[in-house]
């Protein structure tokens, strides 16, 4: 079934709810959101996490006595800035003061905020027309008020910069001396609040409005979840079993409670696969500080039964991929007759791609402060998805959900390892273990890489045939991989469709003769969300041989990407066989193959596609669509004489559709190349005999700032068509990274790359 989203959100003013923190009695309080359906969707219908294709916000602003607009995101911000965008789109329909915006942060409560998972690039698309219409209910209650206070029609009156105003008289009444009889004001129906003209726009689009965080994140004084401290607080770290589903066969830990400041030590029972969101099998360290806890486990001797992930090995898995991607797999969309005429054509082409296993990484590693007093569990996290910790919580302590309480701090950096609250059970696990003190539980950087969620490992295979001109005249692409399902699922062997959905099925190229395929895949390490998810692999695959394709046709590769693509069209993505389509309905977010061409050409252009370059320079290009958002990537690469590779430029160009925040927008967009530079040059996780291989940052490489592009620019393309349906930001920077760097690569070189990361492999 095509999801469907409710024309207007309803609002309803709850001012004399004891709903929202900080909210003083005679203040304006109103909420927004969407109605919930009765029924849920299945288990697996949407993406994979706790809410699937549900996204149903419940949006709250107040209005205090002061004039102080205390707005409650309901998204958590790791570095996106969402707190701000979400913040300046009410500010700006409610023509309010920008210093007299207050932004908190909800904490984790389905059942009053809706869906609070951050994850999809979802949160400005779906909440920016009902934070308009809230901030335009608010705005439209407050000039209500005025006018009845002063006797005239509310058509004379007006709302300019925190003021209600009466031009015929000149008087003036500020918001904070109208909340409390606006309060007594019924809500607008939401159909009759009266939208701006985008030409009055103050913050929204502008760019220009400061981070609301920006001045504490700038000197120190932001809270991360690491950052949290309780009277009383005890330490914790935990000794997890390096392999997934192995448990603890037997443990000595008598040199560890010999260590200063050891207080205890705590078993954790695991779940077995599938795991889902909850802790593997463990032995916390419990001390005053958490050096202490980190010296005493290193100290515990464990014998661990490493289980049936024990032989699990990258070199020998690689291989079984590549033998499934050489055998026909589930079809998952077939047109015309892909078989015949790759039999048929001139020249037939094969070729293989790997992208390893990726480890999120963020800053912060993960980390939740826990306590259980009276009954009552409450944590204190970096987390994105507030609801799922306070739900896990609740299943696994044994304590009824109204009594547990998911305070959510700024998060540094996410990138989905932190959508699944796996630690924050851990914390609560040890606090009861410590009859209800607050315990800090931490994870280390090498927790982070060798116990986490990864991105999963890859192989694609393309085959495609050319004609007598070149022209391609059949296509098929194979994608062998584990799936996030299998954390959910035993026996999950098949990608979902989401997963799917991700560059694979929904691939927008004319060609008459295609078909996709999805070998089966077993799962040996935990697979979770990685930013951009399986659009890595995929658009490195398809990117990268269509440049492979032009290469053999004599052609340059950004006009055959785009003769490929074919003329501006839109494409239902049900009728290519994505049903999933980012959660959006098809009629409002079509596959728009005249959009992807336009950052294609736009990107090529500002680069200067076809210019010369130095000899060792070569210029690469890759376009992809995802999260509702196209993104076309050309850079300019130098590779040396000892094969060392540096990139000078890079042009970014993206198409989201309105843009609310552009320099967010920008500062997406770049990070996302660094961030896909590293996983291109440096990133991989490797196993052998079940483990993780590597343990810090020595191992598993990220970009450093000397490896930067010397010159990053991004375009913003379209955006002046504000009914237009907004697009995500956050992840869809990162898919064209990997292909358009090679693609350089071979122009520079010769050299093609197919698996990542590329390391050594330019050394000659």
């Amino acid at each position: 079934m095509k999801p469907t989203r409710t024309l207007f959100a309803e609002i309803e003013n709850i001012s004399r709810r004891n709903f929202v923190m900080g909210a003083a009695a005679g203040a304006l309080v109103l909420a927004a959101g969407f109605p919930v359906k009765a029924e849920k969707p299945p288990k697996f219908a949407g993406d994979g996490m706790p809410n699937g294709l549900r996204d149903d916000p419940k949006l709250v602003l107040s209005i205090d006595g002061d004039g102080i607009v205390t707005f409650t995101c309901i998204r958590s911000d790791m570095g996106q800035g969402v707190r701000t965008g979400l913040a300046l789109i009410i500010a700006d329909e409610l023509e309010a003061d920008w210093a007299k915006i207050k932004v908190i942060q909800a904490e984790g409560d389905e059942v009053r905020y809706g869906n609070q998972d951050t994850d999809g690039s979802r949160s400005t698309r779906h909440h920016f027309m009902v934070m308009r219409r809230m901030g335009g209910a608010a705005r439209d209650m407050l000039a209500a008020a005025a006018a009845a206070e002063w006797g005239v029609p509310a058509s004379e009156v007006k709302a300019v910069n925190h003021e209600i105003v009466h031009e015929k008289s000149g008087r003036k009444l500020g918001y904070g001396a109208l909340a409390k009889a606006a309060a007594a004001l019924p809500a607008p129906a939401p159909e009759s609040v009266k939208l701006k003209s985008p030409a009055d726009f103050r913050y929204i689009g502008k760019g220009k409005t400061n981070l609301v965080d920006g001045f504490d994140i700038t000197t120190g004084k932001a809270q991360y979840g690491i950052d949290t401290r309780l009277d009383g607080m005890v330490y914790a770290v935990v000794a997890r079993t390096p392999v997934y589903g192995g448990t603890v066969k037997s443990y000595d830990a008598a040199a560890t409670l010999k260590v200063p400041g050891v207080l205890k030590v705590v078993p954790i029972e695991g779940t077995p696969p599938p795991s889902e969101f909850m802790p593997v099998a463990g032995i916390a360290v419990v001390a005053k500080n958490t050096w202490a806890a980190i010296k005493g486990r290193e100290a515990l001797k464990i014998e661990w039964d490493a289980g049936p992930n024990a032989s699990y090995s990258s070199d020998s898995y690689r291989t079984t991929l590549e033998t499934a991607a050489r055998k026909p797999g589930k079809v998952v969309r077939t047109q015309g007759d892909a078989e015949g005429a790759l039999k048929k054509a001139a020249k037939r082409l094969d070729a293989e791609y790997y992208v390893p296993h990726l480890a999120q990484a963020p800053m912060e590693p993960p980390a939740a402060v826990v306590r259980i007093k009276d009954g009552k569990c409450e944590a204190w996290t970096c987390v994105q998805s507030p609801q799922a910790a306070r739900d896990r919580l609740s299943k696994r302590l044994g304590i009824t959900p109204e009594n547990v309480k998911v305070n959510v701090t700024l998060l540094g950096g996410g990138f989905g390892r932190k959508s699944k609250p796996d630690y924050v059970v851990e914390a609560g696990l040890v606090s009861q273990a410590m009859d209800g003190l607050p315990v800090k539980l931490t994870w280390t950087r090498e927790d982070d890489l060798q116990q986490g969620y990864l991105h999963t490992v890859s192989v694609e295979r393309l085959e495609a045939g050319l004609d007598k001109s070149g022209k391609t005249v059949g296509w098929l692409h194979r994608s062998a991989a584990p799936t996030i399902g299998s954390i959910f699922v035993a026996g999950a062997k098949n990608e979902l469709p989401f997963e799917l959905g991700m560059g694979l099925v929904n691939t927008p190229f004319d060609i008459a003769d295609a078909q996709f395929e999805n070998p089966e895949a077993d799962a040996h390490a935990r697979i979770g969300w990685f930013r951009s998810v399986s659009n890595i692999p995929h658009a490195f695959a398809a990117q990268s041989f269509v440049a492979e394709l032009a290469a053999a046709a004599g052609r340059d590769p950004k006009d055959y990407l785009l003769e490929l693509i074919g003329p501006a069209r839109k494409i239902d993505p049900y009728s290519i066989g994505d049903s999933w389509n980012h959660g959006e309905d098809p009629s409002l977010y079509p596959l728009d193959t005249g959009r992807l061409r336009g950052v294609i050409e736009r990107a090529a252009s500002e680069i200067g596609w076809g210019r010369s370059v130095a000899k060792g320079r070569g210029l690469g290009i890759a376009g992809h669509y995802s999260f509702v958002t196209y993104v076309a990537v050309a850079a300019e690469v130098e590779v040396g004489a000892n094969g060392a590779l540096s990139i000078p430029r890079v042009d970014i160009a993206v198409d989201c559709g309105p843009q609310v925040n552009p320099d967010r927008i920008r500062a997406q967009m770049e990070g996302a190349f660094i961030m896909g530079q590293g996983l291109t040059t440096l990133s991989a996780i490797t196993f052998k005999n079940g483990a993780v291989e590597q343990s810090n940052f020595d191992g598993y490489e990220v970009t450093r700032i000397d490896a930067a592009p010397t010159d990053i620019r991004v375009h913003l393309v379209g955006g002046q068509d504000w009914n237009a349906p907004l697009g995500g930001v956050g992840e869809p920077g990162v898919p064209p990274v990997a292909p358009a760097i090679c693609n350089a690569i071979f122009a520079a070189t010769g050299k093609r790359i197919r698996s990542l990361p590329i390391g050594n492999q330019l050394k000659a």
